[in-house]
């Protein structure tokens, strides 16, 4: 607490976000899984590029812990080295954000 106290108000609304953006990630792999995983059919499902939208939205994190969590997307490429280069990326600037404003 005493951490959240000395940031700014523009430093507690870029970790909430953080927060909430990765939360939805993670809500969206979960989801496309399921669907996956029923017999509904394709419109159900959640395209990859909205995936990957929310991924780089900021998300990256949940959707890393989404991909592997439950194993969805993990044999694609673009999923199983875009999204963890797309994390460190995140981790950076994020990391300049918070302690360079």
């Amino acid at each position: 607490m005493i951490i959240l106290k000395s940031l700014t108000w523009i430093q507690k609304a870029v970790l909430i976000y953080i927060f909430a953006i990765n939360i939805l990630s993670l809500i969206l792999f979960f989801y496309d899984k399921s669907i996956a995983k029923t017999k509904r059919g394709r419109k159900m499902r959640i395209r990859e590029k909205n995936l990957l939208y929310a991924a780089i939205a900021g998300g990256s994190a949940g959707a890393l812990l989404g991909m592997y969590i439950f194993k969805h997307k993990t044999k694609k490429a673009l999923f199983s080295i875009g999204l963890p280069i797309i994390f460190l990326i995140h981790l950076f600037l994020f990391y300049k954000l918070l302690f360079y404003i």
